[in-house]
């Protein structure tokens, strides 16, 4: 995971004359918490905003601060759109450090569905979790997972036990080897479409 470094300023104006101010002067105002400190009221520079929001990284990857040459490690909790614009309107900043346990959602990449020879035979990738939520060192957030299908047959199925997790890291489902997609014959793939939901949907659905 590469970090993303944001430069951060302190708005002495608070409420939503301080946050309306903030946008005018284009800037992002948002709210820094956490780490057994008093909230701030902060404000972050638009255009870097935007481009860490472009990069795929400014959400549930850790974050850098930079205020004045004093740095803080961050994770953005919340952030807000326009619903016109869907420009970033607030964003809420939690402080944590390289070794910190949290909790995120990480996408699911698929590889070797070229191989696979169930998919040959004309059977269908049934994601059933394109994020899993793990818990997982702040420093150690990774990019994607990733589900090797290359040797799966027609009813094969790709489980959480299946995929390789950072070091420290556990999903937040731990009573139950929980199922992340299915290589589905054509007759299941049909009943599936037909009826809006399979009983692996099903299962995701009663958590």
């Amino acid at each position: 995971m590469a970090d993303l470094t944001l430069t951060v300023e302190i708005r002495e104006r608070t409420g939503k004359g301080g946050a309306r101010e903030a946008r005018r002067n284009d800037m992002v105002p948002g709210v820094l918490y956490g780490g057994g400190q008093d909230p701030v009221a902060i404000n972050l520079k638009f255009n870097e905003v935007i481009k860490a929001l472009n990069s795929g990284q400014f959400l549930a990857h850790m974050i850098e601060l930079d205020h004045k040459g004093e740095k803080q490690s961050v994770i953005c909790q919340d952030i807000q759109f326009h619903p016109v614009t869907d420009a970033p309107e607030h964003v809420d900043l939690f402080r944590v450090d390289k070794k910190q346990i949290i909790s995120v959602e990480v996408s699911v990449h698929f590889v070797g569905e070229e191989k696979s020879p169930g998919l040959k035979k004309g059977g269908t990738l049934n994601v059933v979790r394109h994020e899993v939520e793990i818990n997982v060192p702040a420093g150690k957030i990774p990019e994607f997972l990733t589900a090797d299908v290359s040797a799966l047959e027609i009813g094969d199925n790709v489980k959480i036990s299946d995929i390789t997790l950072p070091e420290g890291a556990e999903p937040t489902i731990t009573d139950r080897d929980f199922t992340i997609a299915t290589i589905a014959g054509r007759t299941a793939a049909v009943e599936t479409s037909d009826d809006g939901e399979d009983d692996a949907e099903g299962e995701e659905t009663e958590e």
